[in-house]
């Protein structure tokens, strides 16, 4: 476990690239929904390419990104000395990205059920599903940076 506590500033910078680009992703995908459902019929082109606008973001973007960070993650996490286990604020931060993988799973269905052409929502409800990241990115840096608990 010493090894950790050597590699730990390349473990956390590994870790924060990893999750910048992985909000990136969850913030921009919903939008592309949003183009997505909002695309009129006629432009079956436009349609195909937002499709795989949609397609390449999840696969080179998003996917590695959740494992990145998940990986860098726990490798924080074991590290010896960064995290007391018996504070608050850990736990809510865990159960924040737990909840932030699940919207990343309820978005990789969305993309498959709107690639078959089966829209469950609005452009408007895909707007407001993107305040969930959002919401969940804020608690978890407040969780970080100020441990209020």
């Amino acid at each position: 476990m010493e090894i950790l506590n050597t590699i730990y500033p390349w473990t956390k910078v590994i870790h924060l690239l990893a999750v910048i680009s992985w909000m990136a992703g969850l913030l921009y995908l919903p939008r592309l929904y949003v183009y997505h459902v909002e695309t009129d019929s006629k432009h079956l082109d436009k349609g195909k390419t937002i499709v795989l606008w949609e397609h390449l973001l999840i696969k080179r973007i998003m996917n590695p990104a959740m494992i990145t960070s998940w990986t860098f993650g726990i490798l924080l996490l074991l590290t010896p000395g960064i995290v007391d286990w018996a504070v608050f604020w850990i736990w809510i931060k865990i159960a924040s990205v737990i909840l932030m993988t699940g919207f990343h799973g309820f978005l990789l269905k969305q993309q498959k059920l709107l690639k078959n052409n089966v829209i469950q929502y609005s452009g408007k409800q895909y707007r407001l599903l993107n305040e969930v990241p959002t919401f969940l990115m804020v608690l978890i840096i407040i969780m970080v940076v100020v441990r209020p608990f």
